[in-house]
């Protein structure tokens, strides 16, 4: 018991610091931070560097500009020396309280038109590679113990974990981008699980090993997706790849396990961007579910197009 919950630890304090890394990584360098540079010689003087007060008339300020100090991290840069002081602007709040306030929102933009094609695409694959599923978990099988790795790293406890550190140093050393990728990064996680135990429980799909009745989709497919889109969308493409390979990887040892089929994971992996790129970007234009009662009685939904 006391070595998997050591294992549990040092994976997620692992993919804790993976997460970090971009934010880190990625810290801009202010220009206005450091001395002042050298003031040109106007034409008449001696060129170099002026003294405070040999050549100049009596009461004259001095040229050399005084260092600017560099902000803290997280605190915003301080205004030049004679700029316009305008009022601050207001400050995103980064605190845990917003969670569930942003949450609602982040439900209220699921259905929108990139959600419909995301969808509609991982569906047609997913149909698309269903005749494929038993050949590939047979394949799978006898792949040693490469994938064993993937249930513990790919898992809801391991990745709700370390988006809380990642929350937690973003907070602790006032990065607030740093706080901001934790707490989107938890936003997508909530809002994926939400997603695929809904689905589990309507779909009823068994798994390919019998163990269970909710194979579809999957869950650590989804998971991991989200968490590669949320990064993406904060960092780039560049940054978020090793983590779309970490998703791919866990994808497939659900296969080498048998406790899901290949279409499972590839509509997991839509699901997982889905939520993870609705975190990251709310549009201006939205479709809305709305439940409709046609003039025979029948009832259903309908997408209705906001701009």
């Amino acid at each position: 018991m006391y070595r998997s919950h050591s294992r549990f630890a040092a994976l997620t304090v692992m993919m804790a610091l993976a997460l970090c890394a971009p934010a880190l990584a990625q810290a801009p360098a202010d220009p206005a931070c450091g001395p002042a540079q050298e003031r040109t010689a106007q034409p008449g003087e001696a060129a170099g560097p002026q003294s405070s007060s040999a050549g100049k008339p009596s009461g004259s300020q001095d040229s050399a500009q005084p260092s600017t100090p560099c902000p803290a991290p997280g605190e915003p840069a301080p205004a030049a020396p004679g700029a316009p002081v305008s009022s601050p602007a207001p400050e995103q709040t980064q605190s845990l309280h917003t969670l569930f306030r942003d949450l609602a929102s982040d439900f209220k933009h699921l259905p929108s038109r990139e959600s419909l094609i995301i969808a509609g695409a991982g569906g047609a694959l997913s149909a698309g590679v269903h005749p494929l599923d038993d050949d590939f978990n047979q394949k799978l099988a006898n792949s040693g113990s490469f994938f064993k790795a993937g249930d513990v790293m790919g898992n809801s406890a391991t990745l709700f974990g370390a988006s809380m550190t990642v929350y937690g140093l973003g907070r602790l050393t006032g990065r607030t981008r740093l706080s901001h990728v934790g707490l989107d990064l938890l936003r997508s996680q909530i809002i994926t699980e939400s997603i695929v135990q809904s689905m589990k429980q309507a779909v009823r799909r068994p798994r390919p090993d019998g163990s269970g009745g909710f194979g579809f989709p999957s869950g650590h497919s989804a998971m991991t997706f989200a968490t590669a889109a949320v990064i993406q969308r904060h960092h780039g493409l560049k940054w978020s790849i090793p983590l779309y390979v970490f998703a791919t990887y866990v994808a497939t040892s659900r296969l080498h396990d048998n406790v899901h089929s290949l279409s499972d994971v590839v509509f997991g992996a839509a699901v997982g961007t889905i939520a993870g790129r609705t975190v990251t970007r709310h549009g201006n234009s939205a479709f809305t579910i709305t439940p409709i009662v046609t003039p025979g009685g029948g009832k259903g939904v309908a997408f209705v197009k906001t701009w």
